[in-house]
């Protein structure tokens, strides 16, 4: 069995955790995907592999997974968290219409720190961007929906001020 090591103490001071059969099918299944699943995808996508494993073993093995750094887990305001099996340093865009989250392909900007650092009394020890908007199928079809027959360019909807 392999040992994974949390290699931040303040999370878990130095526990070990095995690998076990449950947490390496989460592993390979979240590092297949680009979509950044919730417990719940991930769960049914585990469930091909291993049909008797529960929500809540999906769960508890995220969280370790999490901890341990072998997965990053993402909170989007006030969405379902989501996780993403990529640890590297980088942005995601959210769409606000459907809920799609993509990798934003840029390199993480490590100079935002430091200016942050000279502007506040603050130990800047971290950041996380996330970036909102409408992914190209929502854009897509908002775009369809102006086009409609009937409505006239320029006019205002009566749902906003």
């Amino acid at each position: 069995m392999v040992t994974i090591t949390n290699k931040e103490p303040l999370l878990s001071h130095n526990r070990k955790f095995r690998m076990t059969r449950q947490r390496q099918v989460i592993l390979e299944e979240i590092k297949k995907v680009r979509t950044h699943p919730t417990a719940d995808q991930l769960y049914e996508m585990a469930r091909r592999r291993l049909p008797h494993i529960s929500l809540g073993t999906v769960y508890r093995n995220l969280e370790i997974l999490s901890e341990c750094g072998m997965v990053q887990k993402l909170d989007l305001g006030g969405a379902q968290r989501r996780f993403d099996g990529n640890t590297k340093k980088h942005y995601h865009v959210h769409c606000t219409r459907c809920g799609r989250v993509d990798d934003v392909p840029i390199e993480a900007v490590v100079k935002i720190q430091t200016t942050f650092q000279g502007a506040s009394n603050y130990k800047i020890t971290g950041h996380k961007l996330e970036l909102l908007g409408l992914c190209p199928q929502c854009k897509k079809a908002k775009k369809a929906l102006t086009k409609r027959p009937g409505r006239r360019a320029g006019r205002k909807s009566n749902s906003h001020p």
